[in-house]
C-alpha cells in the first residue's frame, strides 16, 4: 500500500512539521539543562591546570608569623611557707637557690600586613602580656614589632613592624557580601611548621553563639584551621581579606572542619582606631535589648522570631534623644538585618563616633526609622582607678568608679554606678578570696560602697570580720571573712 498525498494533505503535513519545529525551538529556549548536562570535560591544558596558586602568590607575602614572648619571675620553693621570712630561715636552701628566677614564655601565631608601612593585624590572644613581639615574613626576613593597640573585647590587636618598607599588604574585602558556599583560603602558620594554605567554603555567616569575644559575629569555614593559624588571613577568590582566623571548634586540639574568623569589617574598624590615638572608642547607645524568642514573637504577632526588643532606655542617652522607646523592635541597622543581641551589638559597635546610624523599628505594628547619633559613652563620675595594697580581702585588686564609659569598656551593659573590680593580681589576697574582674562591690558590713576613695578608706581600718556584698552577673552574694 502506498501513501498518496494530495496537495491538500501535503500542505497539512508541512504545516504540522513547521509547528513541531517551532514548538521544539520554543522548548529549547525555556527548558534549562540538568546539572549533569553542565558538567564539562576540560578541553585544554590550561583548564586542567586551573589552580589557586595565583591568589596565593598574591597574598602570601602579606601573611606573617608572629612570635610573642614574656618574662615570668619564678621563685624556687620547697615549702608553702616560703613567703614568710621566719620559715625561709629553715626551708631556704644555701647558695641562693631560693632567689627569684626568670623564665621566658613564648606563643606563636600569625598576622596580616594591611598597609605598606608595616601595620599588622593579629589576634589579641596571640600577643597578650607579651614583652617582646617579633614577626617573620614569607621571604624569611624577621623584624621586631611594636604593639600599637590591643582590644580584648574583639580579640584583635594591631602591630607596627620596625623596619623600612614598603611591605607587601592585602586589601580588605566587603565581608558583608560574603555568602554561604563561597570558596575561601586560610593562610597561617599551623603548629609552627611554616606558612600553610588550606582551602574550603564558607559554612555559615553571622555565627553569634561562639563565646570567643564580646562582639560575636563570626564567619564559619571548613578550611582547615589549627593552633598557630590564629591571626592569619581568610581570603576570597579575588585575593582580598574577608576575615582574621581566630578560633576552632575541636575536642582534640586539631581541625575538625569548623573554624571561625572575625569579619574584615570588624578588623577594619579596629585598624582605624589604631590610626586615631591607639584606642578603640565605640559608640554608646544607652539602651538595653533582649532576644526575641518564639513566645515573644507570638505575643507581638510576628510571623517568626526576628530583631531585638528594647527593654530599657536611659535618660539623656543617644537612644533617648533619638526617640527610641521601650518595647520597640529593632529589625535592621543601616539596612542590615539583626537577628539577636549579638548581631545587633556587632552592627552598632562597628560604627564610628561622629556618624549617624539608621534603625528600622517595628512600633505598634508599623515600621519606623529612628536616626541615632553616634557618641562616646560619658564618664559621669571620674573613674579614680586605685590599686588596693593594704591588708584586706581586696589586696591586689584594681578598682574603678562605674560610669557609662567604664561600663562600656568592661562590657557591663546598663550598669552605671558603684565600684567595680577591673583587675585582680594572680596570687593576691583578692585572687585567693575568689574576687574576679567585673565584680561590683555593693557593700561592706552593711555600709554601701559608693566610691573607690570610700573603699580604700575602709581597707586602711580593717574590721575584725568582713561581710562583703558582691554583685556578679546580676546577682548579689554575701561573703563573710575574718580580718
Amino acid at each position: 500500500m502506498r501513501l498518496v498525498l494530495t496537495s491538500f494533505t501535503r500542505s497539512l503535513v508541512i504545516a504540522g512539521l513547521a509547528g513541531l519545529i517551532g514548538m521544539s525551538a520554543a522548548l529549547s529556549q525555556t527548558v534549562q539543562p540538568s546539572p549533569a548536562d553542565l558538567r564539562l570535560v576540560p578541553q585544554s591544558d590550561a583548564q586542567i591546570k586551573l589552580s589557586f596558586a595565583p591568589i596565593v602568590k598574591k597574598v602570601a607575602p602579606a601573611v606573617v608569623n608572629v612570635y610573642a614572648s614574656r618574662k615570668v619571675v619564678q621563685r624556687r620553693q620547697v615549702s608553702p611557707f616560703m613567703d614568710d621570712p621566719f620559715f625561709r630561715r629553715f626551708f631556704g636552701q644555701p647558695g641562693g637557690n631560693d632567689r627569684p628566677r626568670q623564665r621566658v614564655e613564648s606563643s606563636l601565631g600569625s598576622g596580616v600586613i594591611i598597609s605598606s608601612d608595616g601595620t599588622v593585624i593579629t589576634n589579641h590572644h596571640v600577643i597578650k602580656d607579651a614583652d617582646d613581639v617579633r614577626v617573620a615574613l614569607n621571604d624569611r626576613r624577621e623584624f621586631d614589632a611594636d604593639i600599637v593597640l590591643m582590644d580584648e573585647r574583639t580579640d584583635l590587636a594591631v602591630l607596627k613592624i620596625r623596619g623600612d618598607g614598603p611591605f607587601e599588604s592585602i586589601d580588605f574585602a566587603d565581608s558583608d557580601s560574603l555568602e554561604v558556599g563561597d570558596i575561601v583560603l586560610a593562610i597561617g602558620n599551623p603548629f609552627g611548621v611554616g606558612q600553610t594554605v588550606t582551602q574550603g567554603i564558607v559554612s555559615a555567616t553571622a555565627r553569634t553563639q561562639v563565646g570567643v569575644t564580646d562582639f560575636q559575629f563570626f564567619i564559619q569555614t571548613d578550611a582547615a584551621i589549627n593552633p598557630g593559624n590564629s591571626g592569619g588571613a581568610l581570603v576570597d577568590m579575588t585575593g582580598k581579606l574577608v576575615g582574621i582566623n581566630s578560633a576552632i571548634y575541636s575536642r582534640s586540639g586539631g581541625s575538625n572542619g569548623i573554624g571561625f574568623a572575625i569579619p574584615a569589617h570588624m578588623a577594619r574598624f579596629v585598624a582605624k582606631a589604631a590610626d586615631h590615638g591607639g584606642k578603640v572608642q565605640r559608640p554608646w547607645l544607652g539602651a538595653t535589648v533582649q532576644l526575641v524568642n518564639a513566645e515573644i514573637a507570638e505575643a507581638l504577632s510576628l510571623d517568626r522570631p526576628r530583631g531585638v526588643l528594647v527593654t530599657a532606655v536611659f535618660d539623656g542617652s543617644p537612644a533617648f534623644e533619638a526617640g527610641l522607646r521601650v518595647s520597640d523592635l529593632v529589625i535592621a541597622v543601616d539596612g542590615k538585618e539583626v537577628t539577636d543581641p549579638n548581631s545587633f551589638g556587632y552592627r552598632f559597635a562597628t560604627k564610628m563616633i561622629g556618624e549617624q546610624t539608621d534603625f528600622v523599628v517595628l512600633r505598634d505594628g508599623a515600621e519606623e526609622h529612628v536616626t541615632v547619633s553616634l557618641q562616646p559613652a560619658p564618664e559621669t563620675i571620674p573613674r579614680d582607678t586605685r590599686e588596693l595594697v593594704d591588708y584586706s580581702p581586696f589586696e591586689g585588686a584594681t578598682v574603678m568608679n562605674l560610669s557609662p564609659a567604664v561600663s562600656e569598656e568592661l562590657g557591663m551593659e546598663g550598669i552605671f554606678d558603684g565600684v567595680v573590680i577591673a583587675e585582680v593580681k594572680r596570687g593576691s589576697t583578692a585572687d585567693r578570696v575568689g574576687l574576679r574582674p567585673g565584680d561590683i562591690i555593693r557593700g561592706i558590713n552593711r555600709q554601701t560602697v559608693e566610691t573607690t576613695e570610700m573603699l580604700e578608706g575602709i581597707t586602711k581600718k580593717p574590721p575584725r570580720v568582713w561581710q562583703l556584698d558582691i554583685e556578679r552577673d546580676g546577682k548579689v552574694s554575701q561573703l563573710i571573712l575574718r580580718g
